[in-house]
């Protein structure tokens, strides 16, 4: 319980390297973790070489902790493995569809989940880059994943050369729901986001910003409708490619 209420994301990394004993026990141990079918629908692909995150840091935005820390783990929704066996074993797997996907994602996730868990209480540092889903196609292209396999979360690793201050979470009460799920008034919001909002550094982001709100932060900068959408295409379009969508016609789109 200590780790978690004192978790930070750790974007720097001393140059003490990350054994191998130690980070296969670990995903060793994060295989314990819930998964559809007892299937274990993921894969880890491990990066170390430093050609190799440098082919990786264009599909995460640059971001200089793909570069620097010494392990990056990209965490695949993997249904291709299953459906190999499958054939293998005169089954033939009909998993080449949205809800496989569906399935496979919140394996990885539960497992990716699990991972950080345990290297909390290892004392490793780690960032999660929810740019994953972003320009998925370069990941792809790069670690030479098959059809039937997706990158959902990438983890950079090491030990941590930081202690940056805990970020703001909301309070229970705004997202825990008894029996139903209520709808929320303005006085809630008001309510909820108001210790967010007056944080002294979120108020300075709006002030830099020229902006009236912390919300037009986000909607208006951080994360786009322009932006959304076209990488929304690009990620329909990345799970056709691999096999998860016939067509975009099916969908309507």
């Amino acid at each position: 319980m200590k780790n978690l209420l004192n978790r930070r994301t750790i974007r720097k990394y001393t140059d003490q390297p990350v054994s191998d004993e130690l980070l296969n026990r670990l995903m060793g141990e994060a295989a314990r973790t819930q998964t559809m079918g007892n299937l274990q629908l993921y894969s880890v692909v491990v990066t170390r070489d430093k050609e190799m995150k440098e082919k990786l840091a264009p599909a995460h935005f640059n971001q200089p902790m793909v570069k620097e820390a010494p392990v990056v783990l990209t965490i695949c929704a993997d249904f291709n493995r299953t459906s190999f066996w499958a054939k293998c074993r005169k089954a033939e797997p009909g998993y080449d569809n949205f809800l496989s996907f569906i399935n496979a994602a919140t394996d990885a996730l539960l497992y990716t989940q699990t991972l950080c868990n345990l290297m909390d209480e290892e004392g490793l540092g780690y960032c999660y880059l929810g740019t994953t889903v972003y320009q998925p196609q370069q990941i792809i292209e790069t670690l030479h994943l098959p059809k039937l396999t997706m990158p959902v979360a990438t983890l950079t690793v090491g030990w941590p050369a930081e202690e940056p201050a805990l970020s703001d979470r909301l309070p229970l009460e705004s997202f825990v729901h008894q029996e139903r799920y209520d709808d929320y008034t303005g006085h809630d919001i008001d309510t909820y986001y108001y210790n967010k909002e007056h944080l002294p550094e979120n108020l300075h982001f709006v002030e830099i910003n020229h902006k009236e709100t912390l919300a037009q932060i986000f909607t208006d900068i951080r994360y786009t409708r322009k932006d959304n959408e076209a990488m929304s295409r690009e990620l329909l379009a990345t799970l056709v490619r691999q096999g998860f969508l016939d067509s975009f016609t099916v969908y309507g789109l």
